[in-house]
């Protein structure tokens, strides 16, 4: 079997049929949906999981479990797999019609460890925008995480990434449940591991932007989850002695990362009394992070926000960033 596509399932009763609409539309004869119903208790969810299964007994596979998380989830997708590649896909998301028959192609073509693409955000309304461009560079050309390391500035998303099953099962590889930022926690061990890497323009990955998702969701003291899972990241190349060959990439992975937490937080309640936490974190971890040779690739907003930062001028940051919204609107 070519592709196993695992679906958590908790509570999106509205999102689920529009997910497996665009699964169905797969024009593929070698796979299996893996739909892990995570413990719903919409009184919906499982039923409708059920009723895929029945509809499509020869294609799709239903376990329900008792709720652990979208990373528990995933795992229990992992474990039950009989596909040789693993795509992760997001229950309220969608793919284009065509991925799985493009995927297949590359496979036959380069039979790489992991096939990254492109994707693109699409609000409730159906209106779709692109994300922000890739930092490694996309040329289709198998390729490895010491030739390019600015792939561990790519977006983690489990979902963005085809992977090899073995990747996972011969590595103990496992994403944490439970948590946030699973994805920044388990990607840089999938990047170190793998053989072959090839970089795919494509967007197949369309990914809601819903209120009630992790992303948009008002718990902002979880934002510091962030940190945990910087640890997590860099934890396999400690392991591997391999800090030092990659530091500027870490510690440039730190900073973004940072930033993009801290900003979601203060863009709320600048009044947060964690927020220093954050950049607390980079300095303790990261001392010469001014001296990076990767900060110049700082974005101009990323920039004034990191100054800001450092000087605690958070209720500023939070006015600049409303007014560049406003204006920008």
């Amino acid at each position: 079997m070519l592709f196993s596509v695992i679906v958590p399932v908790y509570n999106v009763a509205d999102y689920l049929p529009k997910c497996m609409d665009s699964l169905l539309r797969q024009q593929c004869g070698d796979w299996e949906i893996i739909l892990v119903d995570d413990g719903a208790t919409d009184g919906k969810c499982p039923a409708l999981c059920d009723e895929y299964g029945a509809k499509y007994p020869a294609l799709v596979r239903v376990i329900h479990q008792a709720n652990g998380g979208l990373g528990a989830a995933r795992n229990t997708g992992i474990d039950a797999a009989r596909g040789d590649y693993l795509l992760c896909l997001d229950s309220d998301d969608t793919i284009a019609p065509n991925t799985l028959a493009r995927l297949a192609e590359e496979i036959e073509k380069t039979h790489a460890d992991m096939y990254v693409f492109s994707f693109r955000y699409v609000e409730e309304s159906g209106e779709e925008r692109p994300a922000e461009p890739r930092a490694s560079r996309v040329d289709g050309e198998p390729t490895t995480l010491a030739a390019s390391p600015e792939l561990l500035l790519d977006p983690p998303m489990a979902w963005c990434r085809l992977c090899r099953r073995e990747l996972y099962t011969d590595n103990g590889i496992r994403f944490p449940g439970r948590v946030w930022y699973e994805d920044l926690c388990t990607t840089p061990s999938l990047l170190l591991k793998a053989g072959s890497i090839v970089q795919l323009e494509d967007p197949f990955y369309g990914y809601l932007l819903r209120q009630g998702s992790i992303m948009r969701s008002s718990n902002l003291k979880r934002n510091l989850e962030i940190l945990n899972a910087l640890d997590m990241a860099r934890a396999p190349f400690e392991a591997a002695g391999l800090t030092e060959q990659y530091g500027p990439w870490l510690s440039y992975l730190a900073v973004t990362s940072v930033l993009d937490a801290a900003r979601r937080v203060l863009t709320a309640d600048p009044r947060a009394e964690y927020l220093p936490e954050f950049l607390n974190y980079v300095k303790q971890n990261y001392p010469d992070y001014r001296r990076c040779e990767l900060l110049p690739r700082l974005g101009r907003k990323k920039r004034i926000l990191l100054r800001l930062l450092e000087g605690k001028h958070y209720t500023l940051a939070r006015n600049l960033f409303r007014l560049a919204g406003k204006l920008k609107s």
